[in-house]
């Protein structure tokens, strides 16, 4: 069949059709996210049907066909994957196939730049071959030819391997390490470009909704408890000293009464005008090397604080608990990154020059704040203070944070620094930068009251620590979306 009656066959132009539908969902998914994500789900489904078709129709042609269509479906199901993902909100499983897949795009592109190499050799040594034929001269004295042909013009085409850049000896390999070396700059290149758009990057997005600023009101319910009346025969011979006939016992019980939606801006229920329909609060632990970043992990606390948040605020959030090690805050965009992580520990903290300076982006470009957590002793205090100190540069100092700092304020007042032993003090500290808190440091192991068993703490005491990590936490989020603002109005 001729190439141009090919291409105006209906299946192909059908095929070209929907791949600009494809390419418009793609472009939504990197840069727009405008489009729900089932929307996103349904369009992308066609794509995986007609590619399959295709590869069916190519096991029919010749081999070096099947591979042509079956690197162009692979794709197509690698975005359906990632999306599918997404849709599920498997947010580790989407970023693991979204890397996993950039990983085989790499390798694919790569045996493909081997294989039109290896032809291009093959072609130019057969015009070669047939000047040598044409000359009278021997087919086997390729380098003589070669030098007569560099006196005559020097060889520049890249594709040839007697090009005079790749040298006189081993030609061959110096021209596959200059594709090798030039194909993984522009895979990178445009990796970068790609994650900078969002296509492989992890996204945090708060739940959407609204509310107020302030302070949750508590109203004091005081019962009346009457206790039993006795009737006692005064002439009876046993003794017996009744109680009060009217004795009353007045009981306080404090009682939290949401009077308004716990979030921030314009919206329906609780949550921020900043987030979206799928968006949910997520706590998410930092790894860091040197120490015991792990401690406690998974047995109860963590989900405890993130259950607790979503009950006092009525907030969604995420059915479970996360870590990131400080590489992986590299994944989230600016504008999709997490408003807090959590660090604790009792050890040392280790950190790279390059994580230093993902920590810092992460604080300042992307606006994002730690919440650290003293988990038993003074050696991780100082860990602690001289990392920020890194992290920071120096130009920032610790200052102890004010009772009546909306962080220990809104939604909960705080009356008093709740810990459970005072590792660090018996002073929170913070870090602010352009009026904003970028890191609160509790010096009292307050993970181990929101533990099952509350480290056996008085009920006051770990009530205080949820309180506290309530507010902590929706400090972050109503800074990030107020920053948000800005950023839209800008």
């Amino acid at each position: 069949m001729p190439p141009t009656s090919f291409y105006r066959r209906p299946a192909f132009l059908a095929t070209a059709a929907y791949a600009l539908v494809w390419l418009g969902v793609i472009l939504d998914l990197m840069a727009f996210d405008q489009l729900p994500v089932w929307a996103r789900l349904i369009a992308l489904i066609p794509g995986l049907i007609i590619s399959g078709v295709w590869v069916q129709w190519s096991r029919r042609q010749s081999p070096i066909t099947l591979a042509i269509v079956a690197s162009i479906a692979y794709v197509p199901w690698w975005a359906g994957l990632v999306v599918f993902a997404e849709w599920l909100a498997w947010d580790s499983l989407r970023v693991s196939v979204a890397q996993l897949g950039l990983a085989g795009a790499y390798v694919t592109g790569l045996l493909w730049v081997i294989w039109g190499l290896e032809r291009a050799a093959q072609h130019y040594e057969g015009l070669r071959t047939q000047k040598r034929e044409q000359a009278g001269e021997s087919r086997y004295e390729p380098a003589q030819v070669v030098r007569e042909t560099e006196a005559e013009k020097p060889v520049t085409n890249p594709l040839d391997p007697a090009a005079w850049y790749y040298g006189r000896r081993s030609r061959k390999l110096n021209q596959s390490i200059t594709a090798l070396l030039t194909y993984s700059l522009a895979f990178s290149i445009l990796m970068m470009l790609a994650t900078q758009l969002g296509g492989c990057s992890e996204i945090y997005e708060m739940p959407a909704g609204g509310g107020e600023q302030k302070q949750i009101a508590q109203t004091v319910k005081i019962q009346k408890v009457i206790k039993k009346k006795f009737v006692i025969n005064p002439f009876s011979s046993i003794i017996f000293s009744p109680p009060p006939i009217d004795e009353v016992k007045l009981q306080l019980q404090e009682v939290t009464a949401h009077l308004y939606a716990v979030g921030y801006g314009q919206g329906e229920g609780a949550g921020f005008a900043g987030g979206t329909n799928r968006g949910k609060v997520r706590f998410i632990r930092l790894e860091y090397a040197g120490g015991d970043w792990d401690q406690d992990f998974g047995v109860g606390a963590d989900f405890n604080m993130l259950s607790e948040y979503g009950i006092r605020t009525k907030q969604k959030i995420n059915s479970e608990t996360e870590s990131r090690s400080i590489s992986q805050l590299r994944n989230f965009p600016i504008g999709k990154s997490p408003p807090f992580v959590y660090m604790t520990g009792q050890r040392s903290i280790s950190i790279t020059e390059s994580e230093r300076k993902i920590l810092r982006e992460y604080l300042l470009d992307k606006h994002g704040m730690i919440f650290c957590d003293n988990g038993g002793s003074r050696h991780f205090h100082n860990q602690f203070l001289e990392l920020m100190n890194r992290v920071l540069e120096g130009k920032i100092e610790p200052v102890a944070v004010p009772l009546d700092d909306p962080i220990h304020s809104i939604p909960f007042k705080i009356p008093f620094l709740p810990y459970v032993a005072p590792h660090g003090g018996k002073e929170a500290l913070g870090w602010k930068v352009d009026g904003r808190w970028v890191a609160y440091y509790s010096p009292g192991d307050i993970a181990d009251a929101w533990s099952d068993g509350h480290a056996g703490v008085k009920t006051e005491i770990w009530e205080y620590c949820f309180q506290l990590g309530t507010n902590v936490i929706f400090y972050a989020h109503v800074e990030y979306n107020k920053w948000l603002d800005a950023r839209a109005k800008k």
